[in-house]
């Protein structure tokens, strides 16, 4: 006489499917010694909805012919989430973060506001999920989905993708050295920017600007590359790099 699920919230509300042989006309349902509510019945199954209860329970069936034997039930307690390992990230998603916390184990989906992921579970006390893509930039709840109901509590938020449009100035010398802003959308989350391929140091001024100092770099064209919460923009040729005079 299997069980399905065989878990479910110590709070109760759970949906159980009991199946077995001559079931039908079935009177009681009990967890451990508490009543299930009994909502379809036919010869070979019973359906009920889970009382409260807590740890490993036996479920019994009983009929006009008796009662069957035991078959056990495990109560889980609501899942309680700690951390997550990133807080923000693009608004296409796609990136990986990790959820730390307690009764995790069960985790059959964690949803970012209205949109939802299936997570791998690595512990009780971590899950990680490919964060969906979001219906807009902002910030949404997180909430996970266990054998033992459902916590929110944790945040995330969407970040539109950065563009960069201009910089000034467009020229310095190879040494490096200058002062340069960095003109475009989506910047407050700006997290590195190089200018041919070499980090230059940064300062966010607003949303659509940052200030960078550049690093020394050949002679020539160089791509400025500003990345950010939510992606990464390109500014191809966007500096150029000076040689000093010689006599």
């Amino acid at each position: 006489m299997p069980i399905s699920p065989n878990q479910g919230s110590t709070g109760g509300g759970t949906i159980v499917t009991i199946t077995g042989v001559n079931l039908a006309g079935a009177t009681a349902v009990k967890f451990g010694t508490k009543p299930a509510t009994i909502t379809a019945n036919t010869p070979t199954a019973v359906t009920v909805v889970s009382p409260s209860g807590a740890g490993e329970v036996s479920v019994t069936v009983t009929t006009a012919g008796g009662t069957s034997n035991p078959l056990p039930f495990f109560y889980v307690g609501a899942p309680f989430k700690a951390a997550v390992s990133e807080t923000s990230g693009p608004t296409a998603g796609g990136n990986t973060v990790a959820i730390t916390g307690i009764g995790l184990a069960t985790a059959s989906d964690v949803a970012f506001g209205a949109n939802s992921a299936t997570p791998t579970i690595v512990s009780d006390s971590q899950i990680d999920v490919v964060v969906p893509a979001g219906t807009s930039a902002g910030s949404v709840g997180i909430t996970v989905t266990t054998a033992g109901g459902s916590s929110n509590g944790l945040s995330y938020t969407y970040v539109d993708a950065p563009t960069v449009s201009s910089i000034s100035p467009t020229e310095g010398p190879t040494s490096g050295g200058t002062a340069v802003t960095v003109t475009g959308t989506d910047l407050a989350t700006t997290q590195s920017v190089t200018v041919g391929g070499s980090t230059a140091p940064f300062t966010v001024v607003n949303s659509s600007e940052v200030s960078i100092v550049t690093p020394p770099g050949s002679a020539g064209a160089a791509d400025v590359v500003v990345t950010t919460s939510g992606g990464t923009a390109t500014l191809v040729g966007g500096y150029t790099y000076v040689a000093g005079p010689g006599i």
